[in-house]
């Protein structure tokens, strides 16, 4: 009974800390009185209550709330930081790894999106270290959500024998 209590306390504390912080107007705190601090609170009420009370499947969604915003806050301040998709994807990825590392599932998504993240991110480096296969390259970029489809099908409408 008491493991019920983690999420909802935590949003409580955290909801309440956020308006008194607001209403009270200090200036220190005045860049945190945005949506993405709202989207990290309940992130961490997630990761508390799976690290806390042991409910693992809680990694998931708190890993891609605070991921998400905190994103939205790094990105207003420092111009290194990706303002990507593929940093959206990397969040969930890590989300997905974390999982798996307390419950066992979900290593395959988790390797699927980090891969998928890196390829995002990093896309020009891979053209250019590919070099002579840049056209190949091209061919591939241009048509691989088709395959993205294609393996999505395949794993939703094809049981494995």
């Amino acid at each position: 009974m008491k493991n019920q209590r983690i999420f909802p306390g935590f949003i409580l504390i955290g909801f309440g800390t956020y308006f008194f912080l607001q209403q009270s107007k200090i200036e220190i705190f005045q860049q945190f009185y945005t949506w993405p601090t709202l989207l990290a609170i309940v992130g961490l009420a997630f990761l508390f209550q799976a690290y806390i009370a042991k409910d693992y499947e809680a990694i998931l969604p708190g890993v891609i709330l605070t991921g998400f915003g905190i994103h939205f806050h790094v990105i207003k301040h420092f111009q290194v930081w990706p303002d990507h998709i593929g940093t959206f994807i990397l969040i969930i990825a890590l989300g997905f790894l974390l999982r798996y590392q307390k419950v066992g599932t979900g290593l395959f998504q988790g390797i699927l999106f980090l891969v998928l993240a890196v390829l995002l991110l990093f896309y020009d480096k891979v053209v250019e270290w590919l070099g002579l296969l840049e056209n190949g390259v091209n061919i591939i970029w241009r048509f691989w959500p088709v395959v993205l489809i294609v393996i999505g099908a395949y794993l939703l409408f094809f049981k494995k024998k």
